[in-house]
């Protein structure tokens, strides 16, 4: 099954210049969207790690699935003020200002072993401050999936050092 034909391109979202990787084609297809998490799982089906990390929102989506399937704990981790209880936080730089995202401080313990999910990588900034904060929360990144790699904006090179899948590369 070819998984990039189920992902549209939308023009000038949301803003002009910019042309989304629309997923919901894949959701909507249920072979598709089965097909799209085993792919995402399968450099990591053997590894030997704790939780999965999905990061908002469609990281979410993957994250839960891939969590499902291998019965395995879930992290969330979601934009500043949306978790109830006590937080670790980071921050990150975005072309048009900065973002934090948070985690439950019970969520990462020493020596965990934690998969970074998410949909897409582009310049990689989300995916390494992630990184950053569970390795500052005493964890280890065993690795990054993704479901949709955004090559000409090189996010991987953000990541050296680190395991990185992406199921589709455009």
């Amino acid at each position: 099954m070819e998984l990039r034909n189920f992902i549209r391109d939308v023009p000038d979202f949301p803003k002009e210049g910019i042309v989304f990787k629309d997923i919901t084609p894949l959701l909507l297809d249920g072979e598709a969207f089965r097909a799209a998490v085993n792919e995402m799982l399968s450099p990591y089906r053997n590894s030997d790690f704790d939780r999965i990390l999905a990061i908002e929102s469609r990281g979410f989506i993957f994250g839960a699935a891939m969590a499902c399937s291998l019965g395995k704990g879930l992290i969330i981790a979601r934009k500043r003020g949306k978790l109830p209880w006590n937080k670790k936080r980071v921050s990150y730089s975005l072309e048009y200002g900065e973002e934090i995202l948070e985690v439950h401080e019970d969520s990462i313990a020493s020596g965990d072993r934690i998969l970074i999910v998410d949909d897409l990588i582009a310049t990689g900034g989300t995916a390494k401050a992630m990184a950053e904060l569970v390795e500052e929360m005493g964890g280890t990144v065993v690795g990054f999936s993704f479901l949709i790699e955004l090559t000409f904006l090189k996010g991987r090179e953000a990541l050296n050092g680190y395991r990185v899948n992406a199921t589709i590369k455009f």
